[in-house]
């Protein structure tokens, strides 16, 4: 059984603005130094006729994890997201390197209701770990360390709108 991601964010730009903010090719390599982890990389970069393509690799360090994630990577818990961007919504596609691991998701960005000069991100999505016995613990582990990561995705993302 899978474990559900949900983030909302809102932030003081237009969804345009956000939606740049999100996939420029600058801003994500400005936001994988800030917060990437080890060895982050933006491996590719794509614009396309319709939006954006591209792929990000982080990593969680080791003592970062909770025990019980510990005993299932060697390493450093590394993560490689695809991400597709077309319009004002996207997908994404992440696996955990080492780790039996599948993360899915769709984002969506609109207008705040409340504030037309606010947009706001929408995450869904969902961990699956194919190991027998523990692997809901471990969708459990990775759900929450990736709603962190999102988190602070969020708070770098807000930091660069108000930079530009």
């Amino acid at each position: 059984m899978a474990s559900r991601i949900e983030h909302r964010a809102t932030f003081p730009a237009s969804v345009a603005d956000v939606v740049a903010a999100q996939s420029d090719e600058a801003a994500l390599r400005a936001r994988l130094a800030e917060i990437g982890g080890p060895d982050a990389a933006l491996e590719s970069h794509e614009v396309t006729g319709d939006g954006v393509r591209y792929t990000l690799r982080q990593a969680v360090p080791v003592d970062k994890l909770p025990s019980v994630a510990q005993k299932f990577v060697s390493g450093d818990l590394v993560v490689r997201r695809e991400h597709t961007v077309s319009g004002t919504s996207g997908d994404i596609r992440a696996e955990v390197q080492g780790v039996p691991a599948e993360i899915t998701a769709t984002v969506s960005f609109t207008e705040n209701p409340g504030d037309p000069a606010a947009a706001v991100q929408v995450t869904r999505g969902e961990v699956t770990v194919r190991i027998p016995l523990v692997g809901g613990k471990l969708e459990g582990v990775i759900a929450e360390q990736v709603t962190t990561l999102l988190e602070r995705e969020a708070e770098f993302t807000t930091s660069w709108l108000t930079r530009s």
